[in-house]
């Protein structure tokens, strides 16, 4: 496990992060220093304090004092003390009931009063609420002083783990407030940035925040109309070579049909069809996925119907296997994916005998797998297989149809949803098409 393993994964909650770890550090600190001079010093000086008034008191009463020396420390420790004291003549201080569980303040006491005084006594701190009692065993009954809870009970404790506790909970409340402020540009602007990734509508947005977010929004609506109008160029300027080439095409093809057939005829005839639909191949991937607007669509309803077709139409021997994960409805622009499967369904119909289709949901990507049985592509090859207007050897070449743009539409389709698309070995012994797009 690694460091990153445990960090947040948003921006918001590093920021808080770097915030709050610090401050919750500091306060750890302070506490524990607190306690340290403060709670430690401060509880054994009180102890230390009361235990030796209480000595005080009682240093000259002796182990059987009479009612007159009795009547004097009682007027003493009123006086010069404020401690109440009661003599129970006669009586014996009770048997120890078991072990309590001392406070810290409970046990220092009871430390330094077993240094200063020489009679068994007896500590009580619980049954009166506002004082505490030591009662002493003399040999005529059993002394009583009454001492305030304060004396060794600090309540600035409570009034400094209170403040820390409240400072820290308004500290975090400002923090998050202006956190959120700052991240919610940086979350707009990912946001924007992942749906023209994803090849869906990004339209622009009120830059707002500090100076580099700004930066950073401008620089991104630069990008993206220069990316739109390059794709606008591209596609009208495809149009326009594809308009001025039909046209003569067409002539051509009139001219063929007023001519006496024959096997010259009949080549011309065949090359004009080869050029007409090269030129469709053309803008097809010029135009990739045009002006179609994405719709919720279900993958697995799209595959489960070009597999019928295909079975129906190509006698083809094409099956999906059971999906087991739950693939949800996501944006896809529904006619370039179907355009994109039906390529690579296309080849497996022309290169093998056998196709099977899986479908996975891993993580935030539904992958669509295609194996067929058919020859394959060499590995040191399959990244030619992807790039436009290359055509391979072999199993794969001109004789058998297409201009090299069959894989190269359908990846240019797949990047446009923000996706990828990756070849492979299929168990089968062919190839192996594997499409990831991001939900």
């Amino acid at each position: 496990m690694q460091m990153r393993d445990y960090l947040p994964k948003t921006l918001f909650g590093r920021m808080l992060a770097i915030i709050l770890l610090p401050m919750i550090l500091v306060q750890v600190i302070t506490v524990f220093i607190f306690y340290e001079r403060h709670w430690d010093t401060v509880t054994r000086h009180m102890a230390q304090n009361l235990a030796s008034e209480i000595a005080l008191v009682i240093h000259d009463l002796g182990s059987a004092p009479s009612m007159a020396t009795i009547d004097d420390v009682t007027k003493t420790g009123w006086h010069y003390f404020n401690f109440p004291i009661n003599f129970e003549s006669g009586a014996t201080l009770p048997a120890k009931t078991g072990k309590t569980r001392d406070s810290y303040a409970e046990t220092v006491l009871k430390r330094e009063l077993r240094q200063r005084l020489s009679q068994a006594w007896q500590l009580n701190t619980v049954d009166d609420p506002n004082l505490i009692f030591i009662d002493l065993q003399l040999d005529n009954g059993v002394l009583r002083v009454y001492a305030s809870r304060k004396r060794i009970f600090s309540s600035t404790s409570w009034t400094f783990i209170g403040w820390t506790v409240g400072s820290s909970i308004l500290l975090f409340a400002v923090a998050l407030i202006f956190l959120r402020g700052q991240v919610r540009p940086i979350h707009r602007l990912a946001i924007a940035a992942r749906q023209l990734g994803l090849g869906r509508a990004a339209p622009d947005y009120r830059l707002e925040g500090a100076r580099e977010v700004r930066l950073a929004g401008r620089a991104f609506q630069a990008m993206r109309h220069r990316i739109m109008r390059q794709l606008k160029e591209r596609t009208e300027m495809l149009a326009g070579v594809s308009h001025d080439l039909r046209t003569p095409l067409t002539r051509m093809r009139l001219q063929l049909a007023l001519m006496t057939a024959n096997d010259d005829t009949k080549a011309i005839s065949s090359d004009i069809h080869e050029m007409e639909d090269m030129i469709d191949g053309y803008i097809t991937f010029a135009a990739g996925g045009g002006e179609e607007a994405p719709q919720e669509t279900s993958v697995i309803d799209l595959l489960q119907r070009m597999i019928k077709q295909t079975q129906k139409s190509h006698k083809f021997n094409i099956t999906l296997q059971p999906v087991k994960d739950d693939i949800p409805l996501f944006p896809l622009r529904r006619n370039a994916i179907q355009r994109a499967f039906s390529n690579i369904i296309s080849n497996a119909t022309r290169y093998a005998t056998e196709t099977i289709v899986s479908v996975h949901l891993r993580n935030d990507e539904v992958i669509v797998i295609f194996d067929d049985n058919g020859a394959g592509i060499p590995e040191e090859r399959r990244a030619d297989a992807i790039r436009p207007f290359v055509r391979l050897e072999e199993s794969r070449n001109r004789r058998t149809g297409g201009t090299g743009l069959g894989l190269s539409i359908t990846s240019d389709i797949v990047l446009g949803h923000g996706g990828d698309l990756s070849l492979g070995d299929s168990p089968l012994g062919g190839l192996r098409v594997v499409i990831k797009l991001p939900v």
